[in-house]
């Protein structure tokens, strides 16, 4: 406050606080204000915020398991388009749609049929990882969503998709198997290199209205691992999609 020539008054009318909270803030070494105040007060003192609350910036460096979690939305449809679209731009070895429809990205992402081929010719590995729109496991969940735009439909509008990236080399697609369709139904993984958007469904919601966890790979056995071997275990499993126009 000295080198910058402000007074506690001063500095108070600058971020918008009293001057007593100014005062308690000197008083009180442990006292952290919050976040917008020290981004406020480090703009008016011209200082790094280490500088003055270095407790408060250790705090907020993750160092436990935690540490891949990028970022969480209480719902899929909260995260971005422009997020979606940056990790596909992004990707240059892995493509990874492990949703059980995929059905959303078709209407949120933009000429993504002409991205994903241009992507498979430059190297990318692009996989999808669908539900059989024929299963037990797909009409189960038909019933208990109710809506209109049935499971079955939403999967059968990536297929046609899929249908018109036919014969591009890198572009790889299967049916979960009967068996593991319970387990696919019930968590949607989309990967891209080393980042992954994960979505657990919970009970009646669709898939737009389950919460979304944005990962990014930091460390071998991670979360972000663990995710990404689920799904592979899927892949493993499944049977590849057959070509048959009547089946698509």
């Amino acid at each position: 406050m000295a080198t910058a020539r402000l007074s506690p008054r001063q500095l108070a009318a600058r971020v918008g606080v009293t001057p007593k909270t100014v005062e308690r803030w000197l008083s009180d070494a442990a006292l952290v204000p919050h976040q917008r105040n020290r981004i406020d007060v480090c703009a008016a003192l011209g200082v790094d915020e280490r500088v003055i609350w270095p407790n408060s910036v250790r705090a907020n460096v993750k160092t436990g398991h935690d540490r891949e979690v990028f970022a969480v939305y209480p719902h899929r449809s909260a995260c971005p388009q422009s997020v979606w679209a940056q990790l596909i731009a992004e990707a240059r070895s892995e493509v990874f749609l492990a949703g059980y429809t995929n059905y959303f990205v078709w209407l949120e992402q933009p000429a993504l049929l002409q991205t994903l081929r241009r992507k498979a010719e430059s190297g990318c590995r692009i996989r999808f990882l669908l539900g059989d729109p024929e299963s037990g496991t797909t009409r189960r969940r038909e019933q208990i969503e109710d809506v209109a735009l049935t499971v079955s439909t939403r999967i059968r509008v990536t297929l046609e998709h899929l249908a018109k990236l036919s014969g591009s080399q890198g572009v790889e697609a299967r049916f979960s198997s009967p068996e593991d369709g319970p387990n696919h139904i019930g968590l949607s993984v989309f990967r891209f290199d080393e980042h992954a958007l994960v979505t657990p469904h919970l009970a009646r919601t669709v898939g737009h209205d389950s919460p979304l966890m944005h990962l990014r790979r930091s460390e071998e056995n991670g979360m972000f691992d663990r995710f990404a071997e689920h799904i592979e275990e899927l892949w493993s499993r499944g049977n590849t999609i057959p070509t048959d126009p009547a089946r698509a």
